[in-house]
């Protein structure tokens, strides 16, 4: 199985489709739990129906540092329950240095282009 993040590679833009995951891929996002319900809803509106893990900070706390934080810490969680997590996909070079630095085993296939904002953006 894989590990998607949402902003800049499951959603890129309004007007550019993102890369969607696999049926038994997961979603880690540096999206705060607070803006769970808008999420679900565009991942539904997109057919993703995958497991999603929220960043557990709030909106005005979270960083791009502590999102690449949160999702080592998901996946590092995940690998020692067992679950076999190959590559995670992710577009932010802060959020890819805290990956690699905290959870080094997990391949990062860097999506590498300026379609998304990076900064903190609440969901829609």
């Amino acid at each position: 199985m894989n590990s998607f993040d949402i902003d800049g590679v499951i959603y890129i833009n309004k007007e550019v489709i993102g890369v969607y995951p696999g049926p038994n891929d997961i979603i880690v996002t540096g999206r705060s739990f607070e803006e769970r319900e808008a999420t679900i809803k565009m991942l539904k509106s997109r057919g993703i129906n995958n497991k999603v893990f929220f960043n557990p900070e709030v909106y005005e706390k979270k960083s791009r540092a502590s999102s690449g934080v949160h999702k080592a810490n998901v996946l590092n969680k995940l690998k020692d329950q067992g679950y076999n997590i190959i590559a995670h996909f992710e577009d932010d070079p802060i959020q890819i240095e805290q990956i690699k630095k905290k959870a080094p085993w997990i391949k990062v296939i860097h999506l590498d282009h300026e379609y998304t904002n990076k900064e903190n953006v609440r969901a829609e």
